[in-house]
């Protein structure tokens, strides 16, 4: 069978889906790799470094892909690139099919079979698949540190002959993967930190990373979803959540939101009037950019101002630093890829867990419950 990796069409996405150790990993279960020349060249991977990794170098074009097997990308794949997919094929990409209706409808026209990373149960067997998980980590990580280079103070303390410099206050809103490595990162720049989530459960965490955990009291699990993920609250939760959270923001000096609800537009957590709260020269890091941003003044893509208040909406952050992320999501992908992979042919096991959870497109018809109730709405 006939892998092919794609270069990516997006200008601000630099990240391809195969690095060249993951590309000997699958020569390894017997499939046959081909790679767009060009296509790891944002990610410092050059087409040498795949060939001698055994992958064969193409000028890709429409009679390439047409004899693909398995296509595999980062980002969605444009219409045009989905009509030269053989019908049968495998997709298998990073993307929020719930978001990108247009294009499952085309590959279910098509007859592909359509994998996205995105959906990838949170299971202990499926942990090193978890492309998620990997990305967002990056973006914790990231995001602390694009948020010190704009602040004008220091972040730790400081004890110095002209007296002493108190540490920055972050807050970080939601405490999952991304949440929990920007904890982990401004604690050891030696700023304090706080952090709000919905769900209490993640407390013991937050302490023992050294933060402060802040919560809106509640008797009920509100806020708590399956496989560790936030839900949707009620509206006397989101109140009391609202007057916490302000009364943090406006004392914090970087603010930190990672909070989404998979498939769902991200929930407001910052209105224009808390922006206008916080102090002159403070920093907002929207980690939900992507899917309209926790701040009502994010812009997808792009650094404002407001009232003295930065706010960065860089949606794609993990790929600022694209040899780890490329890295990363190569190893998730070929860890699911060869998952499936028995003596160079897919079997697709309906009935396992893993490969029916991130299934979305299959024989002309669209799996994924969610999705296709996004169509039909």
């Amino acid at each position: 069978m006939i892998a092919l990796i794609l270069k990516e069409n997006n200008p601000l996405e630099t990240r391809v889906a195969a690095s060249p150790s993951s590309v000997k990993d699958m020569i390894k279960f017997g499939l046959t790799v081909q790679i767009d020349s060009g296509a790891g060249v944002a990610s410092f991977m050059s087409d040498d470094d795949y060939s001698e990794a055994g992958a064969e170098i193409l000028k890709t074009g429409s009679e390439q892909i047409s004899k693909a097997d398995i296509i595999l990308k980062v980002m969605p794949p444009t219409l045009e690139e989905i009509a030269n997919f053989k019908s049968n094929s495998i997709f298998i990409s990073f993307f929020q099919t719930t978001r990108e209706l247009s294009t499952v409808k085309a590959l279910a026209e098509k007859s592909v079979t359509g994998f996205s990373m995105h959906l990838i149960p949170r299971t202990t067997l499926a942990q090193k698949m978890d492309a998620l998980s990997s990305q967002t980590n990056i973006a914790g990580y990231k995001a602390v540190l694009m948020a010190a280079t704009r602040l004008g103070v220091y972040m730790p303390l400081l004890m110095t002959a002209a007296g002493t410099i108190r540490p920055a206050k972050v807050l970080i809103l939601g405490a999952g993967v991304a949440g929990l490595q920007a904890i982990a990162t401004a604690k050891r720049l030696g700023a304090q930190v706080e952090v709000f989530d919905v769900r209490p459960v993640v407390k013991e965490q937050v302490e023992s990373l050294g933060a402060k955990f802040i919560e809106v009291e509640s008797e009920s699990e509100d806020g708590v979803g399956e496989g560790g993920y936030a839900k949707e609250t009620s509206d006397d939760y989101k109140q009391r959540q609202q007057e916490m959270i302000h009364e943090h923001i406006s004392k914090s000096n970087i603010v930190i939101t990672t909070a989404l609800i998979p498939g769902r537009p991200a929930p407001l957590l910052i209105p224009t009037s808390m922006v206008e709260a916080m102090k002159p020269g403070s920093v907002i890091m929207d980690l939900a950019a992507e899917n309209g941003g926790n701040c009502e003044l994010t812009q997808k893509d792009k650094i404002i101002e407001h009232n003295q208040v930065t706010i960065d909406g860089t949606s794609n952050i993990p790929g600022l630093m694209p040899v780890d992320a490329s890295e990363l999501y190569s190893k998730n992908i070929t860890a699911f890829l060869t998952y499936m992979v028995k003596e160079g042919q897919i079997n697709l096991d309906r009935e396992d867990e893993i490969i029916s959870g991130a299934l979305f497109t299959h024989e002309g018809d669209i799996t994924h419950k969610p999705t296709q109730e996004a169509l039909n709405a």
